[in-house]
C-alpha cells in the first residue's frame, strides 16, 4: 500500500477521445514529506508518517518542531501515519512524495470528512418515508412515528433511528479510479465523487 495526503479542489468533467463525459474530482496531492519511518524492532510495528501542508514556523510547537527537524522537513500542518506502506527506494526519511506516485488506471480508496448537515430530522437522516397524508395526519407528515414500547421495557432502545446530528464524520470511498495525473502541478483526477467539501483534507491510498 502507498498513500498521499491532499486536499479536495472541486469537481469538473473531462472528455475521452470518443466524446464520452467522465465526472471527476480534482485532488491536489502533495508534496508530502516522509517525517518518520517506524520499524518493528524499535516501535513494535511498521508504518510511515507523512506530512502535508506548509504553515508558518512560529505556529509550530517546540515538540513538533524537534520532531520535524530529524527529517529535515519544513513546518507542516498535517501529520498522518500509514501502516503497511510499500517501502520503495524513494521512501526515505525526509523524502518528498508527489503526484507521480499514482498512475492512470490505479484503484484507490479516499478518506475524508463528510459535509456537516447540522441537526437533521429522521426523514432526511435515515430516509424515512413519512406518515400517511390522510386520516387527520395534517401535522405528522415528517414525524418519525412511535419510538417506545408498552409497560415493558418502558424505554427507548439504544440505537433507535431518530433525529440528530448528521454528517461531519469520517467516510471512506473505495475502488475509485484515477483517470488523469498531472505531476507538474501535483494534481490527480479521480472518477466520481469523494467525501468532503472544497479544500477539505483527504487521504488517498493505493493498494
Amino acid at each position: 500500500m502507498s498513500a498521499l495526503i491532499g486536499k479536495k479542489v472541486g469537481m469538473t468533467r473531462i472528455f475521452t477521445e470518443q466524446g464520452k463525459v467522465i465526472p471527476v474530482t480534482v485532488l491536489q496531492v502533495g508534496p508530502c514529506y516522509v517525517t518518520q519511518i517506524k520499524t518493528k524492532e524499535k516501535d513494535g510495528y511498521e508504518a510511515v508518517q507523512l506530512g502535508y501542508g506548509l504553515k508558518r514556523e512560529k505556529l509550530v510547537t517546540k515538540p513538533v518542531k524537534g520532531h520535524l527537524k530529524k527529517s529535515g522537513a519544513p513546518a507542516l500542518r498535517i501529520l498522518k501515519e500509514f501502516r503497511n506502506f510499500q517501502m520503495g527506494e524513494s521512501i526515505k526519511l525526509g523524502a518528498e512524495l508527489r503526484a507521480d506516485l499514482f498512475e492512470v488506471g490505479d484503484k484507490v480508496a479516499v478518506t475524508g470528512t463528510s459535509k456537516g448537515k447540522g441537526f437533521s430530522g429522521a426523514m432526511k437522516r435515515h430516509h424515512f418515508g413519512g406518515g400517511p397524508k390522510t386520516h387527520g395526519q395534517s401535522d405528522r407528515l415528517r414525524a418519525p412515528g412511535s419510538l417506545g414500547q408498552s409497560s415493558y421495557p418502558s424505554r427507548v432502545y439504544k440505537g433507535t433511528r431518530m433525529a440528530g446530528r448528521m454528517g461531519n464524520e469520517q467516510v471512506t470511498v473505495k475502488t475509485l479510479k484515477v483517470v488523469r495525473v498531472d505531476p507538474e502541478n501535483n494534481v490527480i483526477m479521480i472518477k466520481g465523487a469523494v467525501p468532503g467539501s472544497r479544500n477539505g483534507i483527504v487521504y488517498i491510498k493505493k493498494f
